[in-house]
């Protein structure tokens, strides 16, 4: 007899999506990326997302194929709620920035690789995706604010970067810095907070193979709300791990002073996983807000890729420091 001990995100086969209704959308995607659908869906999401197709130098690259390792326990979040529900506080610290985003200037674009390793490069960002292999992952985004989201992001795996730049042995972190630039970006005006924003992992979780680095989104290239033209998903974290516009990856043996731990360390510190069993200082943390829905769903620890990365932290005190 045959027992199957299912992953702790699967869910039973008839309450996902189905493999025809995404390969539909895809499909549609395709469409998009020649104009000719996106414009018809209506004047908040065509607008954005046609700019995004039409303009960006490496729209011909996209959709890129689905790597099925990674799968999803519940249905996409519609494009148009997670084009238009977006934390960018170089824009504001409202939800609706999206229309300040548009002000986000992705070419030109480089990206500097340095501190502790063997090659150290600026590299124009369409330099850099024609050395990466481009897939598309499904992942699951859960805010440290107790909602969440799913989206298909379309990038590379950092191990991949990683390689080419070759790490000294003493590199035990890397930190991810956004650009700085108040003429277009709002919320770096506001001068209580520590720009650049700065976020930080271990070299052992930047390795890991659902470390992702994103430049595109939805089977076209992301959209500035969504830290275009490269950011990084680390989708069993909290989202603010998650740096966006990035413009410099430094290696380094010393721990990152992160953008949230300067603010308020004890409330979003540097590790930021994803544990139910430890609130945050002034709400719960046991369930999240499924965007898109009216549902409430219990909160995984890890997100649900404990599979994948439970073992970073096995030797590691499993107490409130670990998580927040």
């Amino acid at each position: 007899m045959l027992i199957k001990n299912p992953k702790g995100w699967e869910i039973p086969e008839s309450a996902a999506t189905s493999e025809s209704a995404y390969l539909n959308r895809r499909q549609l995607m395709k469409g998009a990326a020649a104009g000719t659908i996106l414009a018809a869906a209506g004047p908040v999401l065509g607008g954005v997302a046609q700019a995004a197709t039409e303009d960006d130098p490496s729209a011909h690259l996209y959709p890129v194929k689905q790597n099925l390792r990674y799968r999803l326990d519940r249905d996409l979040t519609p494009e148009k709620i997670n084009s238009t529900y977006n934390n960018f506080y170089e824009f504001g610290s409202h939800k609706e920035i999206w229309r300040a985003a548009q002000r986000l200037p992705v070419r030109p674009w480089t990206v500097r690789i340095d501190g502790m390793v063997e090659n150290e490069m600026e590299i124009g960002i369409d330099d850099l995706l024609a050395k990466m292999p481009l897939e598309e992952r499904l992942y699951r985004h859960r805010c440290v604010e107790a909602w969440s989201m799913t989206i298909p992001w379309s990038g590379f795996e950092l191990s991949h970067l990683i390689k080419m730049v070759q790490p000294l042995g003493s590199a035990k972190y890397v930190e991810f810095r956004t650009f700085v630039d108040k003429s277009f970006a709002s919320g770096q005006r506001q001068f209580w907070y520590p720009w650049p924003y700065v976020e930080g992992l271990t070299m052992e979780e930047a390795m890991n193979e659902m470390t992702f680095m994103v430049t595109g989104t939805y089977g076209h290239p992301a959209l500035p709300q969504h830290g275009a033209p490269i950011r990084i998903a680390v989708p069993w974290k909290y989202g603010f791990k998650s740096a966006k516009s990035i413009v410099s990856i430094t290696f380094t043996d010393k721990r990152p002073k992160t953008f949230w731990e300067e603010l308020q360390d004890a409330e979003y510190g540097f590790w930021a996983n994803v544990n139910p069993a430890f609130d945050h200082p002034r709400w719960t943390q046991k369930t999240e807000r499924v965007l898109g829905t009216d549902k409430r769903v219990p909160t995984l620890i890890y997100n649900g890729y404990g599979e994948f990365v439970a073992d970073l932290y096995k030797d590691m005190p499993q107490d409130r420091a670990l998580f927040i």
